[in-house]
């Protein structure tokens, strides 16, 4: 992949297209999946060890809960046992997990139409021991 692909591939969402591409692309989603909610799914900007998705749009049923899309990404992101993955929905708020997408979706979605979900890690049992540190 050449450098300006990479680098307009790891650009938020946002960035890539204006506020009137956007809402196009919610429209014509909804016209023809009316039964399918538009998710941009994106990596956290500082997060450096998870990769990044190989898509970022995702078409989820509204009965679908907060943890079976967590279920649903975490089989498409390679992880270290140690490793968690957080979703921050509409980039400040952590949703219950027992929540439809269509609940959240209605609260949280954006002015173009789409609900964005960013990933993040988190080490939660404790980086493994180095070498100069005695056990």
């Amino acid at each position: 992949m050449a450098p300006f692909e990479k680098s307009m591939e790891m650009m938020p969402f946002k960035q890539r297209k204006c506020l009137a591409t956007r809402k196009d692309e919610v429209c014509n989603i909804r016209s023809k999946f009316p039964n399918k909610l538009p998710v941009i799914v994106e990596r956290y900007i500082r997060e450096r060890t998870l990769p990044l998705l190989d898509k970022t749009k995702f078409l989820v049923p509204f009965e679908l809960t907060l943890g079976q899309f967590l279920c649903l990404l975490r089989n498409k992101i390679a992880l270290d046992q140690t490793q968690t993955v957080f979703l921050l929905v509409a980039e400040r708020s952590m949703s219950c997990m027992s929540s439809s997408m269509g609940e959240i979706y209605s609260r949280f979605r954006d002015a173009d139409g789409f609900l964005y979900i960013t990933y993040a890690s988190q080490e939660v049992f404790g980086a493994p021991p180095s070498a100069d540190t005695p056990l």
